[in-house]
């Protein structure tokens, strides 16, 4: 896509089990999608989801917000568009836009939150492997103007 990130849009397309009785998608479809995105996203960055474990530490939900402003239906094309919006010491916060095939219609906008926790569930600060490579990728996108 033109104007985005490699890794800031990933396409999905809508299975019949994503929809409800009335052949629109399920409510909730939006928020496996959003991190479906997250994933993608932060893979693009170096940052592999499976493999933060390894540095001892996860990021368990905190906050969710999804508006929802159209349907989409049983084999729409959608585009997952993903962003980061902030990180702090223990936590970041995450953006997402979800558009049709040629983005010219929002399906879906929201944001999730989240902290940094160790395995056991305490609060902690982001491994430096983690929030290099956030702050890189954020001064990178600051600097291209998206």
């Amino acid at each position: 896509m033109e104007g985005y990130r490699d890794g800031n849009i990933k396409e999905v397309r809508v299975i019949y089990a994503d929809t409800d009785a009335m052949g629109i998608v399920y409510h909730t479809n939006y928020i496996k999608w959003f991190e479906i995105g997250r994933t993608e996203m932060l893979r693009s960055i170096g940052i592999i989801y499976a493999k933060m474990e390894s540095f001892e530490f996860n990021l368990p939900l905190s906050k969710a917000f999804c508006r929802y402003l159209a349907s989409a239906r049983f084999d729409d094309v959608l585009l997952v568009e993903t962003d980061i919006a902030e990180i702090k010491k223990a936590s970041i916060r995450f953006v997402y836009c979800i558009w049709n095939d040629n983005m010219t219609k929002k399906y879906v906008e929201g944001y999730t939150l989240h902290a940094c926790a160790t395995r056991d569930g305490r609060l902690n600060r982001f491994p430096i492997e983690f929030s290099s490579k956030v702050e890189d990728y954020l001064a990178g996108r600051n600097k291209d103007g998206r």
